[in-house]
């Protein structure tokens, strides 16, 4: 469930956000983080996104520089975290040993940042929010070596039992041996002299000479040709070898169960693990993702300037570099005394790529997600984010585009304030052109006198004029190079 969302889901599906925590989501290591990070939305809390986006950063960094992170995946163990509030259950051993590693990597990680805190302060802040317990991975592993097996040295009974399952397991062997050299020369035993049939040694032997062969018949080939019979001789110690190993079993739970009673005082600590350990896995997912179209981490500043340098629009960036095409990068800037840019423009002139590249960008911005643009760009927190982009004709409620787009300004009238960024594409269109120009120019001033700040593009000449009568609105035109077709 995707966390309080402080902008409207219509802005994240118009800007393709959602695309873009998908892309993210593949970096994921667990399904615990991918949908973390597919439930991931844009904040208004200045000291969150600023955690989150440095966070990001120091790992990003760590992945470009000499310093990587002493880190490898672990599994989260929500299900052994769930045995634990359950009194007579017990952790299976390769989930325990998947715990110990969870503490040790904790341990190294703590141990690495505190090291080198100049250069990831913000990771070892929030690793510093854990309380370290290395006892905990000591007392997995005193039980659970390394293949996540209990140890032989976990208790003395353990170590007696498997001693005289591995004594007797011998004994059965060398006698098999001798049974299977002895009916070979008889010439009783089929090509294959023997198989294994529900844990037994057994001797193949050739059906017309099963009477010949002391023992219990346990099976028969395909063909009936031949017919598996386990030996007299170690019949015996064969039934001795698994009343051994049940009782292997039955003090390996015993084991199981105490060692699970001594994690249990653990509880809370193990699970403030697990989540550090899937929070951690989104953070590499987001640096991942970040390395993979150039981002930074982007500069927040208290005034309300958006400032975008060499700024690309991630998706198209992704596409473009695969077809290998060229990717261009834009220069906007929104601030006081330029609240409001109207873009014109051919219809294949990229308006909309622009104006989708700022409300994209802001939006990952502000969700903690660095973003592809110059280190000379600055970002402030918009509070809400409204958009109007494409044709948006409701079939359900079964609104003429005109009728749609005038509801949808009606709302962004309720809503909008200097703390708005708005964007519209096509400011207008679906109506008459008269109409539509007229009407567009009325919600614009009113948008202007509520201070927002926005981006609309148009091809109404009335509202490029419009820039003429308001300080704070400009005009900007957008090229379209016939030659390259870009």
């Amino acid at each position: 469930m995707r966390k309080k969302q402080y902008i409207h889901p219509k802005a994240l599906q118009d800007l393709e956000f959602d695309q873009v925590l998908a892309l993210i989501a593949q970096n994921a290591k667990s399904e615990k983080a991918k949908q973390i990070v597919l439930n991931i939305a844009p904040d208004i809390n200045y000291q969150l996104i600023y955690e989150n986006l440095n966070r990001t950063d120091e790992y990003l960094k760590s992945l470009e520089s000499e310093n990587p992170l002493p880190y490898h995946y672990i599994e989260p163990f929500d299900e052994a975290l769930k045995k634990l509030s359950v009194e007579n259950t017990f952790i299976e051993p390769k989930a325990l040993l998947n715990i110990a590693q969870a503490v040790e990597i904790i341990q190294q990680l703590h141990k690495f940042f505190k090291k080198l805190d100049n250069y990831f302060p913000s990771l070892l802040a929030q690793i510093e929010t854990l309380k370290f317990h290395p006892e905990i991975a000591k007392l997995i592993k005193q039980k659970i070596d390394a293949y996540g097996d209990v140890k032989d040295t976990a208790s003395e009974e353990l170590a007696g039992i498997r001693k005289r399952i591995n004594k007797l397991h011998h004994e059965i062997l060398d006698l098999f041996a001798k049974e299977k050299r002895k009916y070979s020369k008889l010439g009783y035993l089929s090509d294959i002299k023997e198989s294994m049939i529900e844990e037994r040694n057994v001797l193949a032997v050739q059906a017309a000479f099963r009477k010949k062969v002391k023992g219990s018949l346990l099976g028969t080939s395909k063909t009936g040709s031949i017919v598996f019979i386990e030996p007299e001789a170690t019949a015996h110690l064969q039934k001795e070898l698994f009343a051994l190993k049940y009782d292997e079993k039955q003090e390996i739970v015993r084991i199981l169960k105490q060692l699970t009673d001594d994690l249990r005082p653990f509880e809370h600590i193990l699970y403030t693990y697990n989540q550090y350990l899937i929070n951690l896995d989104v953070i590499a997912a987001k640096a991942k993702f970040a390395k993979q179209i150039n981002a930074i981490k982007p500069h927040f500043t208290n005034d309300k300037q958006l400032k975008l340098v060499k700024a690309y629009h991630p998706l198209l960036k992704i596409t473009n570099e695969k077809l290998g095409l060229p990717v261009i990068s834009q220069n906007i800037e929104l601030n006081k005394q330029r609240r409001i840019i109207i873009i014109s423009g051919p219809n294949a002139g990229g308006k909309s790529i622009s104006l989708k590249t700022v409300g994209l960008l802001q939006l990952m911005a502000q969700a903690g997600i660095l973003i592809p643009v110059d280190e000379q760009s600055q970002l402030t927190i918009f509070k809400n984010v409204l958009t109007d982009i494409g044709d948006n004709q409701s079939i359900e409620n079964q609104l003429s585009t005109y009728s749609y787009r005038l509801k949808n300004m009606r709302n962004f009238l309720r809503k909008i304030n200097p703390d708005t960024l708005f964007l519209i594409d096509e400011f207008g269109t679906g109506s008459d052109p008269d109409l539509g120009g007229a009407l567009a120019e009325a919600f614009l001033e009113e948008f202007y006198k509520k201070e927002a700040f926005g981006i609309i593009t148009t091809h109404y000449n009335n509202l490029k004029l419009i820039a003429d009568k308001y300080p704070e609105i400009i005009n900007a035109h957008m090229e379209f190079d016939i030659r390259n077709l870009q």
